[in-house]
């Protein structure tokens, strides 16, 4: 059996007792960092044989995995942090144990991004998890004017060498939204800071950071106000003149959108 082990996302008594049986249970345990696994494991007195899997090993070193479980062997496998394939790891791993007819299985914990929506206090009644943004320019600029019209709440992964870049890179895709954006999860120093894009404030970088962002404004809203305000709405949630005046046309099906602003 491949078990996915959920580990601790910070304090390290965040892990289940099922997850702590399985990994003192199974023969063989893939880890994204072993320098990192080893921490925790040695904190449980966990003493396995321990094998690298990260996103630059990952087709090779699933080959291997796979070899091992049809040897015989348990495998269970671990990121640095949380939930193993989300934002990590993982999913490769699947697609080889699905072409091959393995079992595998999912031991449940802690993951940052539903963490950090919880501490938000935004609505989590409908969220998108977009994870890490890319390093190409474009594919960041096209990523973020996909979900720019989304009324579900936005959660992004953010590294500490980019976040601020990230920060007003949204703001000129996103607009002027509310954010909350969470570090040290589940330790000590944990902290949540809200602010608006528009006003981004002065922070030290320090380790990975998940951002939660408000949807965007919901139709049922947009339609109480006129052509011209939706208009301006639009500019001041950051697209240009041209492009608001497009997406205003587009969604209320306007084939002249100057003629009505010349009568309001």
């Amino acid at each position: 059996m491949l078990y996915f082990v959920a580990t601790p996302i910070g304090n390290l008594k965040d892990i289940s007792h099922r997850a702590i049986e399985v990994l003192n249970q199974v023969d063989v345990i893939a880890c994204e960092d072993t320098r990192k696994s080893m921490i925790l494991l040695n904190h449980y007195g966990i003493k396995k044989r321990l094998i690298s899997y990260h996103k630059n090993n990952e087709y090779n070193s699933a080959k291997g995995i796979v070899e091992l479980l049809n040897s015989g062997k348990d495998v269970a496998v671990i990121s640095d942090s949380g939930m193993p394939v989300i934002s990590d790891p993982g999913s490769v791993l699947i697609e080889k144990l699905k072409e091959n007819g393995l079992e595998y299985t999912i031991i449940p914990g802690a993951n940052a991004g539903l963490s950090a929506l919880v501490l938000s206090g935004f609505d989590a009644s409908k969220f998108t998890f977009l994870g890490f943004l890319p390093e190409k320019n474009k594919v960041r600029n096209d990523i973020l004017n996909s979900v720019k019209n989304y009324e579900t709440t936005l959660i992004f992964y953010l590294s500490p060498h980019n976040v601020k870049k990230d920060l007003e890179t949204m703001f000129t895709h996103l607009g002027a939204r509310e954010v909350c954006l969470v570090g040290e999860i589940t330790k000590i120093h944990e902290k949540k800071l809200f602010f608006n894009l528009a006003e981004i404030p002065e922070f030290e970088a320090r380790g990975e950071y998940v951002l939660v962002v408000e949807g965007g404004k919901k139709r049922d809203e947009m339609s109480s106000l006129s052509i011209s305000e939706q208009v301006e709405f639009y500019i001041q949630s950051g697209l240009t003149k041209k492009e608001a005046l497009k997406q205003v046309a587009k969604e209320n099906k306007i084939k002249n959108i100057y003629s009505i602003l010349r009568q309001e």
